[in-house]
């Protein structure tokens, strides 16, 4: 069963009574002071753990079963991951040996054999987490430092970056070896598995593929001869990956017959997601195979738009921002929108090939309606200009500040501008300071879990990790604005 909280006991003091190390200016106190703060709101509290437990227990009841991770930990858990950029290791190491970690989820001193926190265990709970949820409970966190410091959403800043997806540096030819491997294994168990035959030797055959991919690398690396030199090789895995996708068609087609007339098999009901897995590799690596031909052999221009960047990763777009160090990067742009106190107020992954003019009109019309008509200025930069958007963001801002493009029309419009729209533009850059944060501290500047849902929950952790953060800092030095747990460490340090 789980709970919604913990208990209290004897072991362990009240969750807000915690007294925490404000000597210490590990990037943990603030979340933890920030922690206390939402427990400590009974209204924000059921709110919280209200949407929370909709997802973790969706389809089944918390008062069945063995003790499962309470709301409670859950959440504390999913704000420590990111807010202090942990992996699953390092997060079990402090939920299984950080005291006031623990006495924070209300754990007591007594419980060391009754809870475990095997990484697994931590990941399988977080990973129930629907992004649309981790956004609501962001909403609930800016809403409670809004108590804090009304006056700040008054002004808001907004800006893009990217959060790249976990892949290497893809080729045609290491897409289809990555494509081929996963064919392959995948066939091969499954012939075992029903004894079909045709892949006895696929270690063999994934050795080949390796050196092929390799040879091609190696004449990639080579100079002269131009691009004909990959051809040959080229050549040799297409044909090579035409024969093993073709016999993983025709396995694909008997398993199918075979589960079709023997409805009794009790093994078909396990094959199913084996074989939806392997037609999914398969499918992709096709689509490689068919881009790698048009541009290696046929010698054409294949759109970026056409192109798959990962075979684990389909969903990766190809981004050109061309600022250094890097200006190719490989994931998704992430709009942030922040306010005067630093809360991230509001956040959007933005789909595949959709410009940043495209969202600021709809963003800013939502946030203003949930904000209920207190944003004042807000200011984008130059990649958010259009006509239209000038004009419609002047119609849900009293004070927007986008510059416009060009030389000539930027000088006109700096010459004529108010008052507010210098003070904004002056302003504005202090949104680099919040992704740079993001980046270095929160895990955004490269995506660590898995599929395009994943990579929705991960961005949604990252903020969640850096409002706490915010909402920490403010708590602290309204409780003592002395302690070293108030101060910026970064300020500390440059000092």
């Amino acid at each position: 069963m789980r709970l919604a909280f913990p208990q209290e006991r004897l072991d362990c003091l009240p969750i807000c009574d915690v007294q925490l190390n404000l000597d210490c200016r590990d990037e943990i106190i603030p979340i933890l002071r920030a922690l206390q703060h939402l427990y400590g709101d009974a209204q924000l509290r059921r709110e919280l753990l209200g949407l929370v437990g909709k997802d973790v227990n969706k389809t089944s009841s918390r008062k069945h079963g063995r003790r499962g991770l309470s709301y409670w930990e859950i959440t504390v858990l999913a704000a420590v991951r990111l807010g202090c950029n942990l992996d699953y290791d390092k997060l079990q190491d402090l939920a299984e040996n950080h005291r006031r970690l623990r006495l924070i989820m209300g754990i007591g001193d007594w419980q060391d054999e009754e809870v475990d926190f095997d990484w697994r265990r931590i990941e399988d709970n977080l990973i129930k987490l629907r992004p649309e949820t981790l956004k609501k409970i962001n909403d609930l966190v800016v809403a409670a430092g809004h108590q804090l410091e009304p006056q700040a959403i008054e002004a808001v800043r907004g800006d893009t970056f990217v959060v790249e997806t976990n892949i290497h540096c893809p080729t045609e030819s290491s897409l289809i070896g990555d494509g081929l491997r996963k064919v392959v294994t995948l066939a091969a168990a499954l012939a075992a598995l029903h004894g079909q035959p045709g892949w006895r030797q696929h270690e063999h055959l994934l050795k080949t593929v390796k050196e092929i991919v390799r040879e091609i690398g190696r004449a990639a690396r080579a100079k002269g001869q131009g691009a004909d030199r990959l051809k040959p090789g080229y050549k040799k895995l297409l044909d090579l990956a035409e024969d093993l996708l073709e016999r993983a068609r025709q396995l694909l087609q008997a398993l199918t017959f075979r589960v079709a007339a023997e409805a009794s098999d009790p093994l078909g009901a396990a094959v199913g997601g084996p074989k939806r897995e392997l037609l999914h590799y398969l499918l992709l690596t096709e689509k490689v195979c068919g881009t790698a031909r048009r541009r290696v052999l046929l010698g054409e221009t294949v759109p970026n738009a056409e192109k798959i960047f990962s075979i684990f990763e389909p969903h990766t777009e190809l981004i050109k921002r061309g600022k250094e160090p890097d200006p190719i990067q490989y994931g998704h742009k992430v709009l942030v929108i922040e306010d005067a106190a630093g809360f991230i107020c509001d956040y959007q992954v933005m789909a595949n090939g959709v410009l940043e003019q495209e969202v600021v009109v709809p963003v800013m019309t939502t946030l203003q309606e949930r904000m209920e008509g207190k944003i004042q200025r807000a200011s984008f930069d130059r990649a958010f200009h259009t006509p239209e958007n000038q004009e419609e963001l002047a119609q849900i801002v009293p004070h927007p500040c986008i510059p416009k493009k060009g030389a000539l029309s930027g000088r006109q419009q700096q010459e004529e501008a108010t008052v507010e729209f210098r003070q904004a533009r002056q302003n504005h850059p202090g949104v680099e300071s919040a992704i740079g944060a993001l980046e270095a501290g929160n895990g955004q500047e490269r995506c660590r879990d898995k599929s395009k849902r994943g990579y929705e929950r991960y961005v949604g952790l990252g903020i969640l990790g850096r409002n706490l953060h915010v909402l920490g800092k403010l708590l602290l030095a309204r409780d003592n604005a002395a302690c070293q747990a108030a101060k910026s460490k970064r300020k500390k340090q440059a000092s």
